[in-house]
């Protein structure tokens, strides 16, 4: 069984990573016993000049967006594509738009415990910001979530309360930005193959099929 890598650059709060998560998580079920997916994710910040405290959610989102007619547009149609694939959307509930460096700095700390932990606690922190409510910058929050990941509480609690990892987190930013990702999700399929947006379960089920099978045959093709 051929193992396909994918490093995925996302943004916590961005609805279309969470959305792209989950087609993934299904395109992997589909192929579950032909391919092995084994997936790293990496930091992308849609708003890294946030304050540490964040900003009115609703405010920053109109603004961002162009209008308050332009955010339920786009809601309403997230709300639906999210319940193709078990996502319960409350943006009602969303009141922060949180600066996710600490987010980030979490994720990869889980990254160390293996992938499993590290998926866990990625999917914890999007379920709390976008179906919760809950303010994913806040220490606290990211303390409960990564302790219910079974992650070391006092250890994470030190991280954050220091500057671990912040410049190694902006470096990997960085360097997403320098070779071309300008939105996410963006999925770096075997470091080759780059994957835009949230696609489809189908067309994400048939690339890992078919670069699986480019595996097996060898270098030449």
């Amino acid at each position: 069984m051929q193992t396909v890598n994918i490093d995925i650059v996302s943004d916590v709060v961005c609805p279309w990573c969470y959305l792209g998560k989950n087609r993934l998580d299904q395109a992997v079920a589909n192929v579950a016993g032909e391919v092995h997916v084994a997936i790293q994710w990496r930091p992308y910040q849609l708003n890294p000049d946030l304050p540490p405290e964040g900003v009115d959610h609703k405010q920053h989102l109109a603004a961002k967006l162009g209008g308050q007619a332009a955010v339920d547009r786009a809601h309403q149609m997230l709300e639906g594509l999210g319940q193709e694939v078990g996502i319960a959307f409350d943006f009602d509930a969303v009141k922060i738009s949180p600066n996710t460096l600490d987010a980030h700095r979490l994720i990869r700390w889980a990254a160390t415990s293996g992938d499993a932990a590290q998926a866990d606690v990625v999917r914890r922190l999007f379920k709390a910001n976008f179906e919760e409510g809950r303010n994913v910058g806040d220490h606290d929050v990211l303390l409960d979530i990564a302790e219910r990941a079974g992650l070391d509480r006092p250890v994470i609690a030190a991280l954050l309360a220091s500057d671990a990892d912040k410049d190694a987190v902006g470096q990997e930013i960085d360097m997403a930005r320098e070779i071309g990702v300008t939105g996410v999700p963006c999925m770096i399929i075997e470091q080759q193959y780059a994957v835009m947006g949230a696609q489809s379960v189908e067309t994400l089920t048939n690339a890992l099929r078919e670069i699986a099978q480019m595996k097996a045959a060898g270098p030449a093709h």
